[in-house]
């Protein structure tokens, strides 16, 4: 018995109009593309996109928090500082 080697998929429907039908099956055609092969491809970067910029903002928050903890770490070194001024 061969194991199955393709990934699972499953099925997911959707509704959309019918002019934006009209144009997925013109651009799938265009690439050589099926319909589902482009719309899965468009669903794939589209989810990257967002995954990217959720990375990013967490990223953001991250080193402003971090900048917030060394400005409080300078403020309780400041006087030290100036004690080897003497």
């Amino acid at each position: 018995m061969q194991p199955n080697l393709q990934p699972q998929k499953v099925r997911l429907t959707v509704q959309i109009s019918p002019e934006l039908k009209s144009k997925l099956s013109q651009l799938s055609a265009f690439q050589g593309k099926k319909v589902s092969a482009f719309v899965r491809e468009s669903i794939e970067e589209k989810i990257e996109q967002i995954d990217k910029k959720i990375f990013e903002e967490k990223m953001m928050c991250a080193y402003q928090e971090l900048a917030l903890e060394n400005l409080k770490i300078s403020e309780d070194f400041k006087y030290a500082d100036s004690e080897n001024l003497l």
